[in-house]
């Protein structure tokens, strides 16, 4: 064997140890369910709080809240920790279907400028309709809306992610929270598919057709915004031929 060759390209590979694997998918796992401790608490939270949340012990909680404010996923305020910067800017990264954040933008800024409705675009994760784009409107602050927000699929918008019957509109006249109403249509995408339901809420008494309307219509123009999304991503050049 030429040991110098194998020193040039690296030499074989190197192989984990089972026990090590194990312990990597741990830390893995430790360190997210943290974050998710913090995310669901909404607030700063301590070491004691964050070890009986997640069932980890408290020597491990700090280890691995120091490296994760090391990397900017967790903020430390004195002995309070909280979600980082880092962590934000990677979830907004997340496109839950090509474009369709962007593509929903202006659609739902007009919405919300029409109708005067608290307005969120829902798409379905884990049998719940999780928010990826709102625009609060006039329910604040009785009902604040807000990106990752998530909703039962026992909602309007959860119904209309499943597929309403009939195919129109779905509404909730006050089934879910007294004094709120809410009209959601599916969104498409140009091949047909729904992947995304667009919900307007406003307070109870106003009239629910005219707001669907407009839900129909901001949903087509985010449909068809998907598709100039479609038309205009580049084509990848061909491979050299070698």
């Amino acid at each position: 064997m030429d040991t110098g060759k194998a020193r040039r390209t690296g030499g074989p590979a190197k192989t984990v140890a089972p026990g090590r694997q194990e312990r990597g998918r741990g830390v893995l796992e430790g360190a997210f369910a943290l974050l998710d401790a913090l995310r669901r608490n909404g607030d700063e939270a301590g070491v004691t709080e964050l070890s009986l949340a997640c069932g980890v012990p408290k020597g491990s909680v700090h280890r691995l809240l120091d490296q994760l404010v090391d990397v900017g996923a967790v903020e430390r305020t004195g002995n309070r920790y909280r979600v980082g910067p880092q962590l934000y800017r990677l979830g907004q990264a997340w496109e839950p279907h090509p474009g369709l954040r962007t593509a929903a933008r202006l659609p739902l800024q007009r919405l919300r400028a029409a109708t005067g409705a608290s307005v969120v675009l829902t798409v379905l994760r884990e049998d719940m309709a999780i928010t990826v784009s709102s625009v609060p409107g006039d329910l604040e602050p009785l009902l604040p809306v807000r990106d990752g927000i998530a909703f039962h699929l026992d909602t309007a918008a959860g119904k209309a992610l499943r597929g309403p019957l009939g195919g129109g509109a779905v509404f909730d006249r006050e089934d879910v929270m007294e004094g709120v109403c809410c009209a959601s249509l599916p969104v498409r995408a140009p091949d047909g598919r729904t992947v995304a339901a667009l919900a307007g809420m406003v307070p109870a008494g106003r009239g629910l057709d005219a707001l669907a309307q407009a839900v129909a219509e901001a949903g087509a123009a985010v449909t068809r915004a998907l598709a100039r999304g479609v038309r205009r991503r580049p084509v990848p050049s061909a491979a050299p031929v070698l």
